[in-house]
């Protein structure tokens, strides 16, 4: 549809995150209903309720004023981040205890908790899969010739490191390379190291050291982003697409997810070394922003960045910060360990600290993202 980009803005942030939203408490909500573990409250979104109802279990659903995020509240929860009370517990009554989430069995607790990142992640490997079933699986016609160098780019690091036309790519820091995809893959989220690349020339491998150039590229949307090069062109570029049944295609998308992971932790990694800049981190606007452009493109690419998303959530809700779903799980962890939950004040304390560390990342991110609108000059 030929409309307005505004328009794709306003509807994709919401169609985008309040499914993955929902489908990660549901997650929760399931797996503690399925334990006998009542939950007072379900909500899409934070702060003041806009739209709800009480079902006949007693739980309120309902659809709050923030939409950036959303809980689940347990009974026995402190408030929507389920934050233990510890006090609270340990006078609790036998009624009170009934159906309480603190006073369930730690297996129990650690896997209601660890039910919303799982869920997110199923939705990834179902879309995924279902694109591998749709398309098939993408298999290079002349996996050979895509591997052989045809030519240079008038800047190239290769050609000035030895690399000759017809050497082919064999390996890269070691990793075989199966297409040229793999070849671009290893390359790109490198941009400003020297990288050990084997080719093969004239039945002989040689190991070539290859500065990788940081480039800036736009896409059609204006969006910059940092990638390597180092300046060299494939012999081949067609793919044949191979049917794969349901099996086979979620192994595919078991290995696709992998990777994704394996780019984020780079990323990451990459930002706390000071080789990326922390610009490249985005919050809210920047996924509103993204969401609309991908709602824009058709709903192939938008359900493809709804995967994306839903993965990225449930690798930030496992990482082990107070608050989050990993910080409970590591807590849970400490507890089967020492088998005694963590002490009253080392809870508050952790917890505290948790939520700060979350609230200024948020608006660390969310100024990140204004400043880097058009509006404001790049």
């Amino acid at each position: 549809m030929n409309l307005p980009l505004w328009i794709y803005y306003v509807l994709g942030f919401p169609l985008l995150l309040g499914p993955l939203v929902t489908i990660h408490e549901l997650g929760h909500y399931l797996v503690g209903r399925w334990f006998g573990v009542h939950a007072e409250a379900f909500s899409v979104g934070f702060g003041r309720e806009i739209w709800g109802f009480t079902d006949k279990r007693g739980t309120r659903w309902k659809l709050s004023a923030l939409p950036l995020g959303g809980y689940v509240q347990f009974k026995g929860d402190m408030n929507p981040a389920s934050i233990p009370d510890p006090d609270a517990a340990a006078r609790a009554s036998a009624e009170e205890r009934a159906g309480s989430f603190h006073h369930a069995a730690l297996w129990k607790r650690a896997l209601i908790v660890f039910a919303g990142p799982a869920t997110n992640i199923l939705l990834t490997l179902a879309i995924f899969a279902g694109f591998f079933m749709l398309y098939g699986k993408p298999v290079p016609g002349d996996a050979a010739e895509q591997l052989t160098v045809a030519e240079f780019a008038e800047i190239s690091p290769a050609r000035s490191a030895g690399i000759e036309v017809g050497d082919r790519i064999v390996a890269i820091e070691g990793e075989r390379m199966e297409d040229f995809r793999d070849v671009q893959d290893s390359i790109m989220l490198y941009p400003g190291r020297t990288l050990d690349v084997t080719v093969e020339r004239d039945g002989a491998e040689r190991i070539f050291e290859v500065p990788v150039r940081s480039v800036e590229m736009e896409d059609r949307f204006g969006n910059v982003s940092k990638v390597g090069l180092i300046g060299i062109a494939s012999g081949a570029a067609s793919f044949d697409f191979e049917p794969q049944g349901p099996i086979a295609a979620l192994g595919l998308a078991v290995d696709h997810s992998l990777g994704i992971v394996d780019m984020m932790v780079t990323g990451i990694r990459q930002i706390f070394t000071g080789e990326r800049s922390v610009q490249e981190l985005g919050g809210p606007v920047k996924i509103a922003k993204f969401s609309g452009e991908q709602l824009s493109l058709g709903a192939m690419a938008f359900i493809n960045f709804a995967a994306l998303i839903s993965l990225n959530l449930a690798f930030i809700n496992l990482l082990p910060i107070p608050a989050l779903d990993g910080g409970h799980l590591a807590f849970y962890a400490a507890e089967a360990v020492r088998r005694k939950p963590v002490g009253p004040r080392g809870t508050e304390v952790a917890y505290r600290a948790g939520v700060a560390l979350v609230l200024m990342l948020m608006v660390f991110v969310t100024i990140n993202d204004l400043v880097s609108l058009p509006i404001f000059g790049r």
